[in-house]
């Protein structure tokens, strides 16, 4: 095994013992000592990969990331010829498949991410600009947010245990949210709605 492939498994090997103590234990307890206890490495192999806690959250946060923009490319290049709002589609597809990831690793990273705030820059820069994106190209731009946010908050409910819907009622209401014609009707009402006139000047008094 050449030292490239034996340096990258000894840095998956530590990110899933992190996930694992974050999950188990809660991110106070995410040392790089439990790092190597968990993983089986050596601290000073753990912190050949990572020099401090903050950089094991940090590298976590962006293999997350970077494993959703994976899955939000390839459902685009699907969606861009065939849909009217596939920046829409293509978030609304990703929510739907961060709901269904096992929920362990997210919730270690949200603990992770409330602990360290600074890195929550991160994901809210990526996602202020997909939602210019959707509001972009929407014939109405408030629907679609409302789309959007409707999916975050199925995932966000179902992800902390306080959802109280069933799995199939998850799916139901997902696969609702993705489908453009449910919501035409609606976005042809708000695109057709006829603007309030400006109020006329009152014509001037007659003296008598």
């Amino acid at each position: 095994m050449d030292n490239a492939t034996r340096s990258e498994r000894s840095r998956n090997a530590a990110l899933e013992a992190a996930i694992a103590i974050i999950a188990r234990d809660g991110p106070g307890r995410l040392t790089l000592d439990a790092i190597a206890r968990e993983s089986g490495l050596s601290k000073g192999g753990v912190m050949h990969q990572f020099r401090t806690k903050e950089a094991v959250l940090k590298a976590l946060l962006e293999r997350q990331m970077a494993h959703f923009e994976e899955f939000s490319t390839a459902y685009m290049a699907k969606v861009s010829k065939i849909s009217a709002n596939p920046e829409l589609a293509t978030q609304l597809a990703t929510v739907r498949e961060a709901a269904s990831s096992p929920n362990s690793a997210a919730l270690a990273l949200v603990a992770a991410m409330v602990e360290n705030p600074g890195l929550m820059s991160l994901p809210r820069d990526r996602e202020m600009k997909r939602v210019a994106a959707i509001k972009a190209e929407a014939a109405d731009p408030d629907l679609a947010l409302l789309r959007w946010a409707a999916a975050r908050g199925l995932l966000l409910s179902g992800l902390f245990g306080m959802s109280p819907l069933s799995r199939a009622e998850h799916d139901r209401l997902f696969a609702r949210l993705l489908d453009d014609k449910q919501w035409s009707g609606l976005e042809r009402q708000a695109a057709t709605r006829p603007a309030k006139s400006a109020a006329k000047p009152a014509a001037p008094r007659k003296r008598v």
